[in-house]
């Protein structure tokens, strides 16, 4: 039933982007949020909440930015590709040291590093653009040269089907060994040790893989907006990505979209009718949630529907 409800929400989307243009920008930009909570998931699965996850959205921004304007020409698809590798390779190298640690370390140690890359972006203005950042020039699509309109669309279509192949993915190591494995750290990390298996290295793959999804959604931003800031990696960010990460639950991938759906409502109504009240107004939303749906809105979910 998920599958079905998640190919007629891809259709409805295609559909409203084509009939309505504007909404695309807004889209593709609440699908890189989704995108980004999915990973930040994946390690609450093992209990730990990273509020620095941005940083790894903010290098595959950079790297996309970088090979654009180095090498201006070079397609869409290489550029997602090339930010996500460099993402992957950042976090196979900082998740050596990062996965010894537990609870508010981790959280915070994630955070330190994410304030360490924010301040040098905006210091090394001769390199990033410093606080103006960098703007990418519409790149080809599959070799195509194409106007905003076509090419933001097209992006659109790209944007979803890597959302449906992420979330596919990240459930399908949910419900694996590995998966499985992960989830053990939370409730007996002890226990685990004593079954045979690393802790160490069991973390450090989930780390990995959370990394990877979040270098998707940094790649994505990066080509949607056609500028990437050193904002992208600012510990707010992170803490948005936090925010809808519990407000879906992470028993299932789809808690993110949810989440980000939610999360994207709440703000846009609340900005547009309470302007100087719109975060008060998403705090109170969490403080609800964590009080009526402490497992998210996929956790009440998962009561009533087969996930």
């Amino acid at each position: 039933m998920i599958y079905a409800v998640s190919a007629v929400s891809a259709v409805l989307v295609l559909i409203l982007g084509y009939f309505l243009p504007w909404v695309i920008t807004p889209l593709v930009i609440g699908l890189t949020y989704a995108i980004a909570a999915l990973g930040v998931s994946v390690m609450m699965r093992a209990g730990q909440v990273s509020f620095g996850h941005a940083m790894y959205a903010c290098i595959a921004a950079y790297t996309v930015a970088f090979i654009a304007r180095a090498y201006p020409g070079t397609d869409t698809i290489t550029l997602i590709v090339a930010g996500v590798l460099t993402a992957t390779a950042a976090s196979a190298v900082i998740g050596v040291f990062m996965v010894r640690y537990r609870g508010i370390f981790f959280g915070m140690l994630n955070l330190a590093l994410s304030m360490v890359l924010f301040a040098l972006l905006g210091k090394l203005y001769h390199i990033t653009g410093g606080t103006d950042g960098l703007r990418i020039e519409r790149p080809p699509f599959l070799g195509m040269e194409l106007a905003r309109g076509p090419y933001e669309y097209l992006l659109l279509i790209l944007a979803l089907i890597i959302a449906l192949a992420l979330a596919w993915w990240v459930q399908r190591y949910f419900r694996s060994g590995n998966g499985a494995a992960l989830a053990a750290i939370k409730t007996n990390e002890t226990r685990l040790e004593y079954l045979g298996f690393s802790a160490y290295i069991v973390m450090w793959r989930g780390y990995l893989l959370s990394a990877i999804v979040v270098g998707f959604s940094g790649s994505l931003l990066a080509l949607i907006q056609g500028l990437v800031t050193p904002e992208l990696g600012l510990w707010l960010r992170s803490g948005e990505y936090v925010f809808i990460a519990i407000l879906g639950g992470a028993g299932h991938a789809i808690g993110a979209f949810l989440g980000a759906l939610v999360f994207e409502a709440v703000k846009l109504t609340s900005a547009a009718y309470f302007p100087g009240l719109w975060q008060f107004i998403l705090g109170f939303t969490l403080i609800i949630v964590i009080f009526l749906f402490p497992t998210g809105f996929v956790g009440q979910l998962a009561k009533r529907v087969k996930l």
